[in-house]
């Protein structure tokens, strides 16, 4: 049998990580206050999956299949035992199997999914990349800061799957939607759907 240090620890969210994507999270729970010192004092990501049923805190939550790992970027104490993180999206992965920890933390065996093919953004797209390099126009003049921004280096606005993936994020999709979206493993459909949502909104 698998040792639990092997297995990867699943933080079930209200909200859908992509790879590459900056999620700054607030940690105040025993379970996930160990789960992070664990982390960080092994420099391994946890997962982050949708919940599909119950809450962000208290009794574990039910959640989706495939997540995303999450690194941590950075943190810091603002308030006594609060920890204030900053997390990168890294891989997708499917969960296998599970189990629930006495401490309430979920510990999933999962399988890697293959990161998207790097693909260029196609002619009839290419409204989509501009999008994004106006964002991130935007983003940097705002923040000077790398580490402070809602987008995290590097920038790649001329692969599709990224392009996809940072759109999905800042777009006000619904988390299923989002969830529908991030499982997608073709790039170029991804951002399809993306450009579709943004032309009926008539953003493009």
């Amino acid at each position: 049998m698998t040792a639990p240090a092997d297995l990867l620890p699943i933080f079930p969210l209200g909200t859908v990580l992509f790879p590459g994507g900056v999620l700054p999270l607030r940690i105040f729970e025993a379970r996930y206050m160990d789960m992070v010192r664990e982390c960080m004092n092994t420099a391994r990501p946890f997962g982050v999956c949708l919940i599909t049923q119950g809450r962000e805190v208290g009794t574990p939550a039910d959640h989706e299949a495939i997540g995303c790992t999450a690194q941590i970027d950075d943190w810091d104490m603002t308030e006594p035992g609060v920890l204030q993180l900053r997390t990168v999206g890294v891989r997708r992965f499917t969960v296998l199997s599970r189990s629930v920890q006495p401490n309430g933390l979920i510990r999933a065996q999962v399988e890697p999914i293959a990161d998207d093919p790097v693909v260029a953004v196609p002619d009839d797209l290419a409204a989509c990349a501009h999008l994004i390099r106006r964002a991130i126009d935007d983003i940097c003049a705002r923040e000077p800061e790398p580490a402070r921004r809602i987008l995290a280096e590097p920038y790649i606005p001329e692969s599709a799957g990224w392009v996809a993936n940072r759109l999905a994020e800042l777009l006000p999709l619904s988390m299923p939607s989002r969830q529908m979206l991030m499982e997608l493993t073709d790039p170029l459909r991804r951002l399809a759907l993306i450009h579709e949502v943004l032309s009926r909104e008539q953003i493009i």
